[in-house]
């Protein structure tokens, strides 16, 4: 053994007199701590905190342990144990503790990162943790030193105060709390093979059920992705097509209203240029091969990836599921099939599906939206106006739609109309090139009216 060996018996009553004395100060730093975290860690799902000064009679317990163990502790009638100030950071998906682990590990000085539960064989079923030792920032402790001069003035409290922070899941904490009631602190752990069995069933079941919900937000995060990836390709395409007939609208001598019949020579050169879709790689998530949910991320893939006849094909399929989806699931997939075939110039088709989308779920303002823009390419302003008025009816804060709104409302030579919505769409904070150059167009046309 050490020098701190049982013949230095701790003095319990001189070592509380100790901890009641520096207790303020510690709930200080702790509370310094949490602060100093919440700034450090930053995840999509935040994280709950818990923080704790230990207990006088588990300080105590520790230190007893420590000396049977015949380990030093610093600090003399109040050793400091690394464990006295602990803060826990509860997750929601596995993924985040890592994240956590190298956001504190960049933000503060990490002495040591343990994994508990690491070493289990995999027919084991424990306590699973990331504990890491931190040292307390000088600015914490002299934040402390300003309010407890006193207790601040050891020389060992700047190296050798240490916070544990406790890095889990809620259900890692949720198993933590159980298992520190009925089997850490209990006089009797479960002996008999039953109690273990249960106890083991249960633990599975937590782990099972963190791993289940790590890959739904796997597959949610990879569907978010190509959603936007899908969507942002289908407003660049329709704008695309907008600046287009713009800039002939610009050029026609007539003087007269008119549009452009787009919809007719493009999706001639698309159905003449048009190649066999690639196979499709089968996605891997937590679905059932052929599940809706497994099939809605085959389609959005293989529209991202060009291959716009498979995209239409797979949301086939999902239309015709047995059993049929609910009505607000295939107003989704027709609005999705729609703009896969808007993607592949094919404006009439697209028109029905989002037609049959706002059928099925009336409440759907970007399938209101997306018809007006097709009606807008289609030369039908009139439709168009109205179906972007009927978006804004049912969500009234969408820039773009005012935008497109306008636009219709100009071709119509609705001018007051027009820049009323052009102003809405300012508001909501849309300035780009596209809305100056009709904000500059509308103004020469109240100018030429005065």
């Amino acid at each position: 053994m050490s020098g701190n060996s049982l013949s230095a018996t701790p003095d319990k009553k001189k070592i509380l007199a100790h901890y009641q004395a520096f207790a303020p100060m510690l709930e200080h730093i702790l509370a310094g701590m949490v602060e100093k975290i919440r700034g450090v860690v930053t995840l999509a799902s935040p994280p709950t905190y818990k923080a704790r000064l230990k207990s006088f009679s588990n300080y105590y317990k520790k230190l007893l342990n420590l000396k049977i163990q015949g380990m030093a502790v610093p600090g003399g009638d109040f050793p400091l144990t690394t464990d006295i100030l602990g803060i826990r950071v509860i997750c929601v998906f596995l993924e985040d503790l890592n994240a956590v682990v190298e956001q504190v590990k960049n933000a503060l000085e990490v002495v040591e990162v343990e994994r508990k539960g690491v070493e289990q064989k995999f027919f084991e079923f424990g306590y699973e943790s990331i504990h890491l030792l931190v040292r307390i920032p000088p600015d914490v402790l002299a934040g402390a030193a300003a309010l407890f001069p006193g207790t601040m003035s050891r020389p060992d409290m700047a190296d050798n105060f240490l916070c544990e922070i406790q890095v889990r899941t809620i259900l890692q904490d949720a198993w933590a709390e159980a298992e520190h009631d009925l089997v850490y602190k209990s006089e009797f752990s479960p002996f008999g093979l039953p109690l273990r069995r249960k106890l083991a069933s249960i633990n599975a079941s937590l782990n099972l059920a963190d791993t289940l919900f790590q890959e739904i937000r796997d597959y949610q995060t990879r569907l978010h992705s190509e959603i936007g990836h899908r969507r942002q390709s289908f407003y660049s395409k329709a704008d695309a097509l907008e600046r287009k007939r713009g800039m002939q609208d610009e050029t026609d001598s007539s003087g007269e209203q008119h549009t452009l019949p787009l919809a007719a020579g493009l999706l001639v050169r698309e159905q003449q240029s048009a190649e066999p879709a690639a196979d499709v790689e089968p996605s891997v998530g937590p679905f059932l091969r052929g599940s809706i949910d497994e099939l809605i991320l085959d389609a959005i893939h293989s529209h991202n990836l060009g291959e716009y006849k498979t995209a239409v094909d797979i949301y086939t399929r999902i239309i015709d599921f047995d059993p049929r989806p609910t009505p607000v699931v295939l107003s989704v997939i027709y609005k999705h099939r729609g703009m896969a075939h808007f993607s592949r110039n094919d404006f009439q088709s697209a028109l029905a599906d989002f037609i049959q989308s706002i059928a099925l779920n009336d409440q759907n303002a970007q399938s209101h939206y997306y018809s007006g823009i097709v009606h807008s390419l289609l030369g039908d302003n009139e439709k168009a106006a109205a179906c972007f008025a009927k978006s804004l009816e049912i969500n009234p804060f969408q820039a773009h739609t005012y935008y497109r709104k306008a636009l219709a409302e100009y071709a119509l030579g609705e001018y007051e109309a027009a820049m009323i919505s052009l102003e809405q769409a300012l508001k909501l904070g849309l300035e780009d090139q596209d809305v100056q150059r009709l904000h500059r167009k509308l103004l020469q046309k109240f100018q030429m009216k005065f």
